[in-house]
């Protein structure tokens, strides 16, 4: 069979690229612990999901579960996402490239028309004889119109899928929504009666702890690996009413923060769609209630999974990856949804437990990428990796989170906005190191930004023109372009 290389230069041969990989070596994590049998692996998704966790510091958020996952497991405190929209961030982690490489720049985008060949994450496990399967939402769908169909699935990354929908997708009629009859791509909520599981995230749940049963590698003789994708917190945040419960609107931080305020930001970082504007006090602790109860609802299907392995036995033989594709600023910087290049788009929740894992328990303050998970997974389970991934394993973090991470972490996205050179559109490039964010808009052309984190953690002030930076910012400027022409090849 021939292959295209789209990926010259600082990658490996197509052929080695695409080449059907088998078993590695037997994995050692640790200097005492190994393993002659594979891991299984628990790959969990949430939608729009930010770091308002209580394992992540929120005082708030009722996330029982996953704070209970986060004590077992390392918690990563610094994980980016390389583009804050939902299909080029899940193509980008799920083969392991980023997005200007797989040209999945927006979520119409099919990345098998740039990259037919391309290996991905779970294409890998299938490869070497796991049984690969997903339920829910692991490639993109459109939410909420496409649940309970393929959305923009990858077929070739699976072995059986299963599709829910539950009573959320069948009560739109009743959805609250900023521009009425619309809502997956504006702010929208229900308080619902009914159980968790007759909603979409509960099916999901349910589902996968079938498929766990079923295919139990006590009675299949294969190891898994399971992708569980849930739909909330993403817009529309439809939830039964008890979660709302779980956060009074009264203690609720409204948010009253305004971009216009921030010193020196670019027109072209101000992503806020007009409806979201001037948004009431009392408005905003409602739709920010929603969007709690919307991850309350989610946590509760994440501690049905755990509980799962825990009941059959698997917990010890599976890795679990608990992640979301973006983060959402739910009024932070005055801004409301995602795309944007501050920390509150940029920034997610990344949770991995290894069996074994010396760091297991401990927080990881290291800079980490989601490409990084492709190729811990192909180390944690003993397989050769494909050459063409852009990341680095966190394995060496996993064992011990005091560890440095990454240089800086990348991150694109494009402007909302429309100011445009003719038809051409403003792309977005940021770096996140230790201390700053560096960001250029159009290459420069249409606005630069510099925030300092040591004295600045709000990113309330650009630092970018000024004469005392200027050294800062070049440096950084050389140090984006390089990773911009490492990640385009």
């Amino acid at each position: 069979m021939s292959h295209r290389n789209p990926l010259p230069c600082r990658v490996a041969p197509f052929a080695v690229m695409f080449a059907v990989m088998f078993a590695g070596p037997q994995f050692v994590i640790g200097e005492e612990a190994s393993r002659s049998e594979k891991f299984n692996v628990l790959f969990i998704v949430s939608d729009d999901l930010n770091t308002d966790l209580g394992c992540y510091g929120h005082s708030l958020v009722h996330s029982p579960n996953i704070d209970r996952l986060a004590r077992r497991s390392v918690r990563f405190e610094r994980a980016y996402c390389q583009n804050p929209l939902c299909n080029p961030s899940r193509v980008s982690f799920l083969t392991g490239l980023y997005s200007d490489q797989t040209k999945a720049v927006t979520n119409t985008i099919r990345f098998r028309e740039h990259l037919p060949d391309v290996v991905t994450l779970p294409q890998m496990f299938r490869n070497n004889g796991y049984y690969v399967a997903r339920v829910g939402k692991l490639f993109h769908y459109g939410v909420p119109s496409q649940i309970g169909t393929d959305g923009y699935d990858d077929p070739p990354s699976w072995e059986e899928v299963v599709n829910p929908r539950g009573i959320d997708r069948e009560s739109h009629d009743r959805i609250h929504s900023l521009i009425p009859g619309r809502f997956g791509d504006t702010l929208s909520w229900l308080a619902i009666d009914g159980d968790n599981e007759e909603h979409t995230d509960g099916m999901v749940a349910t589902q996968a702890i079938e498929l766990l049963e079923k295919n139990h590698p006590a009675k299949t003789k294969r190891p898994f690996f399971l992708g569980v994708g849930f739909f909330r917190p993403h817009t529309p945040f439809v939830a039964p009413t008890k979660h709302f419960d779980l956060h009074p609107r009264e203690k609720i931080d409204p948010l009253m923060h305004d971009i216009e305020d921030r010193d020196g930001i670019p027109l072209a970082a101000r992503f806020n769609k007009s409806e979201q504007e001037n948004l009431s006090r009392a408005q905003r602790r409602e739709i920010i209630q929603a969007y709690y109860a919307s991850i309350s609802l989610m946590d509760a299907q994440v501690g049905r999974l755990i509980d799962a392995l825990d009941r059959l036995d698997l917990t010890d033989s599976t890795v679990v990856v608990f992640l979301s594709d973006h983060g959402f600023h739910l009024g932070r910087h005055g801004q409301w949804q995602k795309m944007t290049l501050f920390e509150e788009s940029a920034r997610v929740p990344l949770i991995v437990h290894a069996p074994q894992a010396k760091g297991n328990g401990r927080p990881a303050a290291g800079l980490v990428e989601l490409v990084d998970l492709y190729p811990t997974l192909a180390e944690l389970c003993g397989m050769e990796a494909p050459g063409h991934l852009a990341g680095t394993s966190l394995v060496p973090l996993l064992d011990d989170p005091s560890r440095g991470g990454k240089e800086a972490a990348l991150t694109r996205t494009v402007s909302r906005l429309k100011p445009r050179e003719g038809d051409r559109r403003v792309d977005g490039f940021s770096i996140r190191t230790p201390r700053y964010r560096y960001t250029e808009w159009g290459d420069g052309r249409y606005g630069v930004e510099l925030y300092d984190y040591e004295r600045d953690p709000e990113e309330s002030t650009n630092l970018a023109g000024r004469a005392e930076h200027a050294e800062t910012v070049k440096r950084l400027k050389l140090l984006l372009t390089d990773r911009k022409q490492a990640t385009s090849q």
